[in-house]
């Protein structure tokens, strides 16, 4: 395709209005992220239902898990984070969270103790290898059995962490995953500039 074709598809840059930059500079911005868990606990974001929409009016979601934003750009007031630490890329994410959050929030059970992935720090890493890729009873017959390894794939650090052992984390909300009305009073009570005060019916484990 030409330069000038393309150039043909392309919108004009136009500035938003005065009225719509006021409206996103009142609002606090959020991002959330998924680190070695199940999604169930950013599906309790979705849990909120139409009780979110109200809230948009104060708060702009910058990056997410169902977004395809990788990184945070400029300061996040709040930063919500599923899964517990895993691997070396999880550190780093985390890492990443916790510099450009003010607010960085622990939600489920894998982000506050590692969750179901930490099973395996009571066997260790190199017998949980062996026994998904060099004992593995669905290896193909003949083939040499091998534990993948390429820059591309994450290394796995030798204990699952919760996320409050790699940086600081100023909440915590428990659950396997939290109820939506957990993660919905949590942030309604940021949005609002309010202390926040999570009901002991809402903090469990179950």
């Amino acid at each position: 395709m030409s330069k000038r074709r393309r150039a043909s598809h392309q919108l004009p840059a136009t500035p938003p209005a005065p009225a719509t930059v006021a409206a996103r500079e009142g609002k606090i911005r959020i991002s959330t992220i998924s680190l070695c868990g199940c999604w169930g606990c950013t599906l309790s974001i979705l849990d909120m239902d139409e009780r979110i929409v109200p809230l948009l009016d104060r708060v702009t979601i910058v990056r997410s898990s169902l977004t395809d934003l990788k990184r945070i750009t400029g300061r996040c007031a709040v930063g919500f984070v599923e899964g517990g630490v895993a691997n070396e890329e999880n550190i780093e994410t985390l890492e990443h969270f916790r510099t450009h959050c003010d607010v960085l929030i622990s939600v489920g059970a894998c982000a506050l103790w590692g969750g179901i992935p930490s099973l395996r720090n009571s066997v260790g890493l190199g017998a949980c290898l062996a026994e998904a890729y060099l004992e593995s009873p669905t290896a193909v017959a003949g083939a040499r059995p091998t534990i993948p390894l390429h820059p591309e794939i994450p290394r796995l650090t030798a204990k699952v962490h919760p996320c409050h052992e790699v940086v600081h984390m100023d909440y915590f909300i428990p659950g396997c995953p939290p109820d939506g009305d957990a993660v919905f009073a949590v942030l309604d009570d940021l949005a609002h500039g309010r202390p926040v005060d999570l009901p002991r019916s809402l903090t469990r484990f179950d």
